[in-house]
């Protein structure tokens, strides 16, 4: 395997507090210590064949994000560079730069909060079924990945791994979160979105759907996790877009299809993946990169 591949870290001496689809977390003092590996997850399934460098991409995504969402919502950040971390950190620099961050600790919300735009995914399917995502109606005859009138807010459930994740309405949310704390994500996330989409679209990007997780740090929200990447959000090229089916995409919406037309069963164990997946995959997320950054991966 190429020996800049991180498919899992192991830093001895530091406190391993939890294994994600993606990210190792690591206890580091009162901080907490957050590694992007360079796992890939489809349809809530760990696959065993990672991207090259996608930790690393997916970190400077969300430190552009973080940065440009400062004026809007706090978020966790306090430093992405190892050698301002704590000594116990300090053996394990080389693996540690470009894709980790030291973050504040803050107590997750027990959902997650989606914001779409355009109709895509299981909101599309949801759709088909009933003509409302998560309890809005939305008018008849709309095409998938139509853009609606307006974004909304469908939340949904934080499903353990390996599980898959549910869309909930609006009601249901509140009674997990609490009304204030609720409409306050609602809020932010609409905010957010409507920023992130429109900086995106200057890039020529379509920012058609996207997943914000949140933690409250000394009763205050703030923004944690990852922010506006391919893994959590659909991208779309602007010049290419075709409402009335799929899109071309520069998020993880490539691999799916793959695992579609192969017709793996959406549960372990997964399929091995072509080298040339896993290198268009690669291609994909590093041109989301160029293109919302202007900078490319060092």
């Amino acid at each position: 395997m190429d020996s800049n591949i991180v498919k899992q870290s192991n830093f001895e001496g530091l406190r391993l507090l939890k294994r994600g689809k993606v990210r190792d977390v690591y206890e580091v003092d009162d901080l907490l210590l957050i590694v992007a590996s360079d796992r890939m997850s489809a349809f809530d399934v760990v696959m065993d064949d990672p991207i090259p460098d996608k930790g690393k991409i997916l970190t400077k995504i969300s430190l552009f994000w973080f940065k440009e969402l400062e004026s809007i919502v706090e978020n966790h950040l306090v430093s992405s560079d190892p050698g301002t971390y704590p000594e116990d950190c300090r053996g394990y620099i080389s693996q540690l730069e470009g894709r980790s961050m030291l973050v504040r600790k803050a107590m997750p919300l027990p959902v997650e909060c989606i914001v779409r735009g355009y109709l895509s995914g299981s909101g599309w399917q949801e759709y088909l079924s009933t003509g409302s995502i998560c309890g809005i109606m939305l008018p008849e005859g709309l095409r998938e990945s139509d853009k609606l009138t307006e974004p909304i807010f469908t939340p949904s459930t934080k499903a353990p791994d390996g599980k898959h994740d549910e869309n909930i309405n609006f009601k249901k949310a509140a009674d997990i979160l609490g009304t204030e704390t609720a409409e306050e994500v609602k809020r932010i996330s609409l905010e957010i979105y409507e920023f992130g989409r429109a900086l995106a679209a200057e890039k020529g990007i379509i920012v058609a759907d996207t997943k914000f997780e949140f933690g409250m740090v000394d009763d205050r929200l703030i923004l944690i996790d990852e922010v506006l990447t391919p893994d959590s959000s659909r991208f779309w090229p602007v010049d290419e877009y075709r409402p009335g089916g799929p899109q071309k995409s520069f998020d993880k919406q490539f691999l799916r299809d793959y695992l579609l037309e192969i017709n793996w069963p959406k549960k372990p164990p997964p399929p091995r993946l072509p080298s040339e997946i896993v290198e268009k995959t690669k291609e994909k997320y590093l041109e989301a990169l160029e293109r919302l950054t202007g900078h490319r991966l060092i």
